[in-house]
């Protein structure tokens, strides 16, 4: 007598009146995880390792159902093996609780492709209309996570609560339309409609995800940032310029320039920029704003001067119509950025020197202006505007100031880096810091200032301008850092020193406005208000505004108070008024 073997797996009947009720449960714990994909990590942990349990059984429910049917045993043997890497995914999540999001992330993508091919190389020929779009849908969004590698908790929650009600909708359908009477069974097309809705979402995630992430169309600088061969030595000589014609405002005209400048430690520099200049001149000569624009980047190809709008930046509105009123506006692009790097982010003296160097060059140019100049910076370009007050008189002589008006200003680097470094902003800011301060300080090393894990991240970031679609990009690439950028405990060492000698805390020889929004999240007005407090006890003169309710970008747009007032307090500075303070 020969001995009974035992059945293969996919022989194996489980009761297929199960079905439904594993259905059904699989899209109260979708729901459950719509509703709590903010709650805690072990609940979403707990609920996300037991939909994907319930997904596995599901398919080895299915694979005991086909048995004795159509089904091919290579087909059964796809859903069990399915069901299996379902089941065992979801007992990692719980077993390996103490893991990242990231590992509980990947997981999730290995249980959604299995799903996926087992859907489209599992199924039967008569399931195969709505096996197809599900399966697709399935490893749609599979590539989403695997896209997003570090999705939020709540990003998990959501994508896979919703692949969860919509397989177990399916899944009890499916039951239903196998054991209900031919002449009562529901018409195949909702199971149908079910599936295709199911792909389109899924394929609009991955489309978004994917385009969320290509950023701009890469665009290098010209020959225009190139410079001559030959480079006088002094700083403030224009090596080239040439007329301007995109985003120059009606009733005016702009050029390009090119010009010399210095490092903080007195080295020659390259740096571009761009002049603005009411298209009818004067009668008489011209006064000058010297404009300290914002974070673009800190790649050449982020120039202000490469963009579509070059004077878009901070308050640009003010700047048009100072301009329409007969003033000089210069927007020099600081070092790196046009022209080949690096670029010295939030380092003071370099962004401070090619200001006054820009004022210089654009002297040589045609035009007629006066000695007055009046500084202006919104965001890192305030903290500029600082230094520039800070350093004019010993570095530029030539270029006395009237005043610095700095906007929502980057002022105490170090407090700025810990107040934001957990949010997406800050976290972008840090990955521009770290990366410009490793190439522009030999002693740094980027790899020992980053979190260990987020080199390419900070890569991928650096790559990226802070303009148009590059924005949202480098914005989804930051929040994929689950952790801070710069790594614990590296503030408390060279990185944190350059912090603070790169705080624009030095005494500024001229009136100064500072004005700051009650509501910005990225140079935090509590920060601010201490900031000011320092240096008004220090004997620093300060006219010191906030603004209720705007935030770091409406504080300088063109319907903000602030633009008005700007205007008026410029105005103020050329006709020699007394400089207010709210200092006590």
């Amino acid at each position: 007598m020969g001995t009974a073997r035992s059945a293969p797996p996919w022989r194996v009947r489980l009761p297929e009146r199960a079905a439904p009720f594993v259905g059904a449960a699989m899209v109260g714990l979708g729901v459950a995880l719509l509703a709590r994909a903010n709650a805690s990590v072990a609940v979403v942990v707990l609920l996300v390792a037991a939909g994907l349990v319930l997904a596995g059984i599901a398919r080895l429910v299915r694979a005991a159902h086909d048995t004795g049917t159509a089904a091919q045993p290579s087909q059964r043997r796809i859903q069990v093996a399915s069901g299996l890497v379902l089941v065992a995914a979801g007992v990692l999540a719980v077993a390996w609780s103490s893991a990242t999001v990231r590992v509980l992330v990947l997981l999730l993508a290995l249980g959604l492709a299995a799903a996926g091919v087992a859907e489209l190389t599992g199924s039967r020929r008569d399931d195969r209309a709505t096996a197809v779009p599900l399966g697709l849908a399935s490893l749609a969004l599979a590539a989403v996570v695997l896209v997003w590698p570090r999705l939020s908790l709540w990003a998990v929650g959501v994508a896979f609560g919703a692949w969860l009600v919509l397989t177990g909708l399916h899944a009890v359908l499916g039951a239903v339309l196998r054991r209900a009477p031919r002449r009562r069974r529901p018409r195949r097309w909702v199971q149908l409609a079910g599936a295709a809705v199911a792909l389109v979402v899924s394929l609009g995630l991955l489309a978004g995800s994917v385009a969320v992430h290509r950023g701009d169309v890469r665009v290098a600088p010209d020959g225009f940032y190139t410079p001559p061969l030959s480079v006088p030595d002094e700083a403030g000589a224009l090596l080239r310029s040439e007329p301007l014609t995109t985003g120059v405002p009606d009733g005016a005209r702009a050029w390009r320039i090119l010009f010399t400048t210095t490092d903080g430690d007195g080295h020659p520099a390259i740096s571009s920029g761009t002049v603005l200049a009411p298209e009818v001149p004067g009668d008489t000569a011209a006064p000058v704003i010297a404009v300290a624009h914002g974070t673009t980047g800190v790649t050449p190809r982020c120039a202000p001067s490469m963009s579509e709008r070059p004077f878009a930046d901070g308050a640009g509105t003010a700047l048009e119509r100072m301009v329409a009123d007969g003033w000089v506006g210069i927007v020099p692009d600081y070092v790196g950025l046009g022209t080949a790097g690096p670029h010295p982010y939030l380092v003071g003296p370099d962004t401070a020197h090619a200001v006054l160097d820009g004022v210089r060059a654009a002297r040589r140019l045609d035009l007629d202006l006066t000695d007055d100049v009046v500084v202006w910076g919104h965001s890192q370009g305030g903290h500029a505007a600082l230094w520039t007050g800070m350093v004019a008189e010993d570095y530029a002589p030539d270029v006395p100031l009237l005043g610095v008006a700095a906007l929502a200003p980057a002022t105490d680097l170090e407090a700025l880096a810990e107040g934001v470094r957990s949010e997406a902003i800050g976290k972008l800011v840090s990955a521009y810091i770290a990366a410009s301060w490793a190439e522009v300080y030999p002693s740094l090393e980027l790899r020992e200032i980053v979190t260990p894990g987020y080199l390419p991240l900070v890569r991928r970031i650096e790559d990226l301008c802070f303009t148009g679609r590059d924005v949202v990009a480098a914005l989804a690439t930051a929040s994929q850092m689950t952790d801070e950028v710069i790594r614990e405990g590296t503030f408390d060492g060279e990185v944190g020193e350059l912090l603070r000698a790169n705080s624009p805390d030095g005494d500024v020889p001229v009136p100064v406005l500072l004005a700051q929004g009650t509501t910005d999240p990225l140079i935090l007005p509590g920060q601010q208000r201490a900031f000011v407090a320092a240096r008004c006890a220090a004997g620093q003169p300060l006219d010191y505004r906030e603004y209720d309710g705007l935030d770091h970008l409406t504080l300088v747009a063109a319907e903000s108070p602030l633009t008005e007032e700007l205007m008026a307090w410029t105005e103020a500075r050329r006709a020699g008024e007394p400089a207010a303070s709210t200092c006590p």
